[in-house]
């Protein structure tokens, strides 16, 4: 598999699945991001969380997403996004988002950005279900076109260090003085 894999899944989502997707003897770093429903949010106990989604447009944006992760970190990326939808109970993974690359960096940078750009611009409703009871529609991320641009991690150079070449004179000397 080269490219995007895209879908919205009534089922739980299987890690193993998503590895098999990624993998690939060119690519040597496989990155898996688990969004899970957590037990609080803004004070309050969470025992489930349901999500509506309208899976064909949600499985599009997923896909030009990805697409524009393949663009800016390169071809020999491999996308894999997944998202739960219906009711969840506390602990079960909602989302899943994989990347495999050459590099890991290349894995990191992709990755943050696929989830990022996911929150802002997918067709997904989040109502939570609290432990006294009750339940509520959480505010979202707008859909219209002037605020579907999540904010982009900030640039960073592909290699986590980079290394200026040295002075060759310098280390010698260094080596010299220590006998």
């Amino acid at each position: 598999m080269q490219g995007v894999v895209a879908r919205v899944a009534s089922e739980p989502i299987r890690t193993a699945a998503v590895l098999a997707e990624l993998a690939g003897g060119e690519n040597g770093a496989e990155l898996l991001f688990h969004g899970v429903v957590r037990n609080r949010n803004e004070g309050r106990a969470v025992k489930a969380v349901s999500y509506d989604v309208f899976a064909p447009l949600a499985e599009q944006t997923f896909r030009e997403i990805g697409d524009e992760a393949l663009a800016r970190w390169g071809p020999d990326l491999r996308v894999v996004i997944v998202h739960r939808s219906g009711r969840l109970e506390v602990g079960e993974v909602s989302v899943i988002v994989g990347v495999s690359s050459p590099h890991r960096d290349e894995a990191y940078l992709a990755s943050r950005y696929v989830i990022e750009q996911l929150k802002v611009r997918s067709p997904i409703w989040k109502q939570e279900h609290y432990a006294d009871g009750d339940s509520e529609w959480l505010l979202g991320h707008s859909l219209r076109a002037s605020e579907t641009q999540a904010e982009e991690p900030p640039d960073v150079q592909l290699h986590a260090r980079t290394v200026a070449p040295r002075d060759d004179s310098e280390r010698q000397d260094r080596c010299r003085a220590r006998g």
